[in-house]
């Protein structure tokens, strides 16, 4: 393309000297890190094109000129733009549509069927509300094949920005991807002269850039298409072949088409994609933006079309951004508050600093289904969990949770009952893996305590979630399952763990019991009497709830040991609880007695035994005494110590 040519020898002049960009060296390296206040970023929304339409038509195998709808219960929730020609919209009956258009198909989404194990289509789904829940994974399905092409086509992170913002949206920060494609194009900007990058960029070619068949923004009142471009119109260019090649592909690949917004930020990129549908891309250049907005309601722009809208509509009587333009900051921030005041402010000027996030994992799932009319009994509700739970495990599946790669903490049921809704949660057990069986019994017990709670029916709702997700590590297992062999060790994996195992130490520590004196030896002699060694230091026991709610105990305190124990070292009565430490403190006591040079004792500030048994009290902060691991040294050049205290 024709940006692509050298820099001009000549540049024009201004005063004697050559006429620079705006931009400069340090503004385009920020462009490599994708900041979000550079003002050379470039920031895309792909938006498919009625994208459950287009789902059905590409499933059915129809041609891209037939009138389609998709159809949930008795009305609509997606109409292909084909149908749209005729007139109708998501508000028309399903009657209505086919008096309209009578070729139109409509297509009912996919439903769950009270005593199935798997969402279908159905041709008399429509008619079954009381006994189906609509199903919406063949669509979560296509929109997740579609991220993953989009990824595969993009660098790879970090220089890939990618955010799933819907199931039919994506927002893609292109400035890392825009600079790499910057400096192949112009290896002139790779060095700052004088290493000083406050200095200015020299002027991008003076010839037109080719925006193909984008749909150009026109330009604000003060700026005219003679002017020469400056980088941000090249990068803007450069966006938009990117821009086109992700839609190429996804129609070449997926067969769907999409829309999109070329923009500065993710507000001006969003209002861009849904200018010209469908099938076009809109650049928003930086010079166009004020012309752009004023031709919307502020109240279309994202974030200002709920109450805030409103409320802004009420205070200053108008809903149009040219009239707002003309209020002051101070009037809107003594109207708003400063923070809502300075925030509107910058957003009808087309400022938004957001980042696009690139996590694109889930938060939680959630099965749901109204009943009309109400369900009376357990075993109608049973029904139903077990089809929430074939939903949420299926996505599950799909999530990782077979090979452990994400897995939820917790499930939750919310049941509404005339006009009170409650919440019942229990922890998904961490200990073995995650199939339909435990969500299905963990659902039941949930029931139950909401019935245990009385007024359970009718029940107007049920919905099932799981939440709290992280990363989970693939064959990941308890210590000690290391320590079995064989068929013990595959039965051990299936299991809860023990928390009484007593676990041979390892060979090196064998070593040095042997070479130590006897003091050493006493301790872990002691330890291994209770069950309970040092190896692992982190090992947490006892903070997990379990599947009723209620911690575990700790190996140490079964109901026969709750007793207190008597040192016969110190002559004390020390709580069971607490006789580990203490025992520690003697064989630390013990090392110190024996001054042996290979192990340091520590000193009496820090060597004292739990509970109200000791006298040595501690030393009071910043009163000079040693502590582990920092004793008397230097800070290094560069640092300075901590004042605690």
């Amino acid at each position: 393309m024709s940006s692509s040519q050298p820099f001009q020898l000549s540049s024009p002049v201004a005063g004697g000297r050559k006429k620079k960009s705006r931009f400069t060296y340090k503004q385009l390296q920020s462009l490599s890190q994708s900041s979000t206040t550079c003002p050379l970023r470039v920031i895309a929304l792909i938006d498919y094109d009625a994208f459950y339409a287009q789902c059905e038509m590409v499933r059915l195998g129809v041609d891209e000129s037939q009138p389609l709808a998709v159809q949930q219960w008795q009305g609509l929730i997606a109409i292909n733009y084909p149908a749209r020609e005729y007139g109708l919209n998501r508000h028309v009956t399903v009657t209505e549509a086919k008096t309209k258009c009578p070729e139109i198909i409509v297509q009912h989404v996919a439903t769950w069927r009270e005593g199935d194990d798997k969402w279908a289509y159905r041709e008399d789904a429509a008619k079954h509300i009381q006994t189906d829940k609509v199903s919406l994974d063949p669509y979560r399905l296509e929109s997740r094949k579609s991220l993953a092409l989009l990824k595969d086509y993009l660098p790879a992170p970090p220089v890939q920005k990618v955010e799933k913002a819907s199931i039919d949206e994506v927002f893609l920060d292109l400035s890392a991807q825009i600079y790499q494609i910057l400096l192949e194009r112009y290896p002139e900007l790779r060095y700052a002269p004088y290493d000083d990058p406050t200095e200015n960029l020299p002027l991008p070619p003076s010839t037109a850039l080719d925006w193909q068949a984008d749909a150009l923004i026109d330009l604000d009142s003060a700026e005219t298409e003679d002017d020469d471009p400056d980088w941000d119109d090249v990068v803007m260019n450069i966006g938009s072949e990117i821009v086109r090649g992700v839609r190429q592909k996804i129609r070449e690949k997926l067969k769907y088409t999409c829309s999109a917004g070329i923009a500065r930020n993710k507000m001006m990129a969003k209002l861009g994609a849904g200018y010209k549908k469908p099938n076009q891309q809109t650049i928003v250049r930086n010079r166009a933006v004020q012309h752009f907005l004023s031709g919307f309601k502020f109240t279309k722009i994202r974030n200002l079309g709920g109450k805030l809208g409103d409320q802004i509509v009420e205070t200053f009587g108008t809903e149009e951004v040219t009239e707002l333009l003309k209020i002051p900051i101070e009037q809107l921030k003594s109207k708003l508050g400063d923070d809502t005041g300075t925030w509107l402010h910058g957003v009808i000027r087309g400022e938004d600093h957001s980042e696009v996030n690139s996590r694109t994992q889930i938060k939680s799932m959630l099965s749901a289904k109204s009943f009309r009319p109400s369900i009376n009994t357990t075993e109608q509700a049973n029904r139903w969990l077990r089809i929430f739970v074939a939903d949420i495990y299926s996505r599950l599946v799909e999530e990782g949770v077979v090979e452990n790669k994400r897995r939820p903490k917790t499930i939750t049921l919310h049941h509404r009952q005339g006009g009170q809704t409650r919440s019942k949660q229990l922890p998904i057990p961490q200990g073995k893996k995650i199939d339909e069986t435990t969500l299905f019994e963990l659902s039941k017990t949930l029931l139950g305590q909401v019935i245990l709670d009385g007024r359970a029916w009718p029940c107007a709702n049920l919905s099932l979630s799981v939440g709290g997700f992280e990363d989970g590590v693939s064959g990941n297992k308890g210590i000690d399952i290391f320590l079995l062999k064989g068929e013990e060790a595959k039965a051990a994996i299936d299991i809860p763990r023990s928390n009484t195992a007593t676990p041979e130490l390892h060979p090196d520590k064998r070593r040095r019991l042997n070479n130590d004196a006897p003091n050493i030896a006493r301790f872990f002699a002691k330890s291994e009497s209770t069950g309970e060694t040092n190896d692992d230091p982190e090992e947490d026991i006892g903070d997990e709830p379990d599947v009723e709610g209620q911690p575990h105990t700790p190996p140490q305190l079964h109901q026969q040991d709750i007793a207190s124990y008597f040192c016969p070292a110190c002559q004390k009565s020390i709580s069971e609880s607490d006789r580990a430490e203490h025992e520690d403190w003697h064989f630390a006591k013990d090392l110190q007695a024996q001054d042996t040079p290979a192990v340091s004792a520590p000193t009496a500030s820090n060597s004292r035994p739990p509970g109200p048994s000791t006298s040595t009290s501690k030393p009071k902060r910043g009163s000079g005494a040693s502590t582990r691991g920092r004793g008397s040294k230097q800070p290094e050049k560069g640092q300075s110590r901590l004042a605690f205290g």
